[in-house]
């Protein structure tokens, strides 16, 4: 989901749709300065400073990660004294005034932001009560497309990319089943002898706030690099196939720049396994 705030009906939107953020909590905060030559001045002049805010909260038994990209900003202010906290959201303040934007994040306003726009970028998925075993990869993909996978389609491209899988249903729901459209694992056709450690678990649900779907993938602790190898396969078939946002921990990434952000950080890791040798 990607919205734009411009105006005062657009934060009544932005704060009814997200209830304030209320019991979230900020897990990243940027700031960026765009910086252009004047060639009359002879000198680099700011051209726009942008922050970016990032939150997790829980609403209507979905947990969701949101992305507020703020730019033209004029006031920005992030303080926290020694001991204090200003992460935690109880529920955020907005107003539009004399065409500015004012966001206060914490009730003592300790994170401040005015800015021309902003724009919302959110990934959504059903809230789990099963926290006994968490997943060590996770990777969510969220789509506008009214028409979603079907298992029958994922097991036909595992195929023709040369790992064949076999599907087995899970025995119940571990999420809201109003939302599920089906949830299962994937299990590779060879390497039986261990196959919870390379099966990828699946779910598919929808739709979220309008047309669309959501798909969530993870691998367990018990993983090997078989189920490392599956979970990669599987998002590059679906971002090639359908458009819409990936999530990879607190990062939302537009699905047209996954496959060349994942090879960006495969080059990362692979370059800090040469440096470690």
């Amino acid at each position: 989901m990607q919205m734009p705030i411009k105006d005062v009906e657009d934060l009544r939107w932005l704060l009814g749709h997200t209830g304030g953020f209320r019991g979230g909590y900020v897990t990243d905060v940027q700031m960026s300065k765009r910086r252009l030559f004047d060639e009359g001045s002879g000198r680099e002049v700011l051209a726009d400073t942008v922050v970016t805010v990032v939150m997790r909260y829980s609403l209507r038994h979905m947990e969701r990660v949101a992305k507020l990209t703020m730019r033209g900003v004029t006031d920005f202010s992030v303080f926290e004294q020694e001991g204090a906290d200003c992460s935690s959201l109880s529920v955020i303040h907005a107003e539009c005034t004399a065409g500015k934007l004012r966001f206060w994040f914490d009730p003592q306003g300790e994170l401040y932001v005015v800015c021309d726009e902003a724009q919302l970028e959110e990934v959504s998925m059903p809230s789990s009560d099963d926290r006994t075993r968490e997943p060590v990869a996770r990777w969510t993909f969220q789509s506008p497309t009214a028409e979603w996978p079907t298992i029958e389609w994922l097991l036909g491209e595992l195929d023709n990319a040369g790992m064949p899988c076999s599907w087995k249903k899970a025995k119940a729901p571990q999420a809201d089943a109003s939302l599920i459209r089906w949830e299962g694992a994937l299990l590779p056709a060879h390497g039986a002898d261990a196959i919870e450690q390379s099966a990828v678990h699946v779910m598919l649900y929808g739709p979220l706030d309008g047309p669309g779907f959501g798909m969530l993938l993870h691998v367990n602790g018990s993983h090997g690099t078989a189920a490392n190898r599956l979970l990669s396969c599987l998002s590059d078939l679906i971002v090639r196939r359908f458009s819409g946002q990936c999530l990879v921990g607190n990062t939302i990434i537009p699905g047209g720049e996954w496959l060349s952000w994942k090879s960006l950080e495969q080059l990362r890791w692979t370059n800090t396994r040469k440096t470690d040798q």
